[in-house]
């Protein structure tokens, strides 16, 4: 299967202009070209004619012979990239058989315990030719160490292994609590990583600065933008404090971010994200170079808008947070499976997860046309009122010291707590709609058929 979409032309034959613009020719400086400053419409002149985004689904669970399966399956399939989940016992630098890791080994991603493990997960997968996500934070420099290891085993240099390590130890405070260590000696650790992947592993992205668990938390998608780049100038900061200059490493920067269900708001703020990185590189750290400028980052669907109760309508939620990634520039995107609310994804569910991504590929004329929206009177008022808002809260943050005092004086605990109460309320009222949840409800129904773990 190809990355090249169909020709350029309507199911009637009428033809796709690549890039719209306005009657004038040339659009407004804040909106720009794609592939050109600010990247407001995306950091490629292309987009997804000349490449399709990767097709990156988020698997692992039980042991590494289990989760090699699971990846196998899945590239088969058609995916493009893999994503590697980790179980708790892991992401908290627990051996399995440590007596605080009873009950939760394999439970919610892969167990890795030693480079053997993790030359098990890709023994048969070419770690030359596919590139690897691996969501870690705090234990991020030690299975990135196996990594490499599982890599050389194969024959492929540290220099050649491409993908992610997610190692943005500072959002774990915000949102989620697998942190090890304290916020100082932790930041240390992540700035260190960053300092070895610049020299050693140069395709490799060594973090993954994340505002999908902020959002998952409760944050809104102003907050989710502001705090995820306010995390970024910290790490950018720290970097440079130990001699790096912001050009040499920039580009391996990633960003990570959810797709929720307002699908004109979601598609604006990657937008607004992008433009306000732009602007953040070049007046605050000096970047000269425009991939040092450009924000890439990997999109996952929404986990916490999935419903327990009727969980087919959760594969017409995920397709339109997917339409909006895809319609916001992301780089990479996993769909989340309709069964997630309940359990681990089947076979099945996970296939019908990855079809979604590739129906929107190849059916729908979606990647023919760059930044589609553009010119928008309702988008670009939204990317100019996203960009206003999160510029608001990293203004705030700065005013506080940065992020990681923000986070240890409570600041963004709070905001986040606020937004996702005002959220709750108007669900509980009935005020914000949610199918099968609040409104049009049904009895109980068939169960559907889970994934259980041995």
């Amino acid at each position: 299967m190809t990355d090249r979409p169909r020709p350029a032309v309507t199911d009637s034959g009428i033809p796709v202009e690549p890039v719209s613009r306005p009657p004038s020719g040339e659009p407004p400086p804040e909106i720009g070209e794609p592939g050109a400053w600010p990247f407001t419409r995306g950091i490629h002149p292309q987009m997804y004619r000349s490449k399709l985004w990767t097709m990156r689904q988020y698997a692992g669970f039980g042991t590494a012979e289990e989760t090699n399966a699971r990846f196998r399956y899945l590239l088969s399939q058609g995916q493009t990239g893999l994503s590697m989940a980790f179980d708790l016992p892991t992401q908290l630098g627990l051996d399995s058989d440590d007596p605080l890791a009873e009950g939760e080994i394999g439970r919610v991603g892969v167990a890795i315990d030693t480079a053997d493990d993790m030359a098990r997960v890709f023994e048969g997968i070419p770690l030359a030719e596919v590139s690897v996500s691996m969501t870690i934070n705090a234990p991020a420099a030690v299975l990135l160490a196996m990594a490499v290891a599982a890599a050389e085993r194969q024959g492929v240099p540290a220099a050649a292994l491409r993908g992610t390590v997610q190692n943005d130890i500072l959002k774990e405070y915000i949102a989620r609590g697998t942190q090890i260590f304290p916020p100082g000696p932790s930041l240390r650790l992540a700035t260190d990583l960053i300092v070895w992947a610049t020299e050693h592993t140069p395709k490799f992205n060594p973090i993954s600065i994340s505002g999908y668990h902020i959002r998952e938390a409760g944050a809104t998608a102003d907050q989710e933008i502001g705090f995820t780049l306010a995390d970024a100038i910290e790490y950018a900061r720290s970097a440079v404090a130990r001699g790096l200059a912001f050009d040499d490493f920039a580009p391996q920067l990633s960003f990570f971010f959810a797709a929720a269900m307002d699908l004109f708001e979601e598609a604006a703020k990657f937008r607004a994200a992008r433009r306000l990185w732009a602007r953040i590189t070049r007046d605050r750290f000096g970047a000269r170079r425009p991939e040092s400028m450009m924000l890439r980052f990997h999109t996952q669907t929404a986990g916490n808008l999935l419903t327990a109760q009727q969980p087919d309508n959760n594969a017409i939620r995920v397709t339109l947070q997917a339409l909006a990634a895809v319609l916001g520039g992301t780089q990479s995107l996993h769909t989340n499976a309709k069964d997630e609310a309940l359990a681990l994804p089947t076979e099945d569910s996970a296939r019908l997860a990855l079809r979604t991504q590739q129906i929107l590929a190849h059916e729908c004329g979606l990647a023919q046309a760059v930044d589609p929206l553009a010119g928008s009177w309702h988008v670009e008022r939204m990317t100019d009122e996203i960009e206003r808002r999160a510029l608001g809260h990293i203004e705030a943050i700065d005013r506080i010291g940065g992020m990681a005092r923000a986070i240890e004086s409570g600041h963004v605990h709070r905001e986040i707590e606020a937004a996702a109460l005002r959220t709750q309320r108007l669900i509980d009222a009935g005020e914000r709609v949610v199918v099968g949840v609040n409104r049009f409800q049904e009895g109980a129904g068939p169960e559907p058929a889970l994934f259980t773990l041995d």
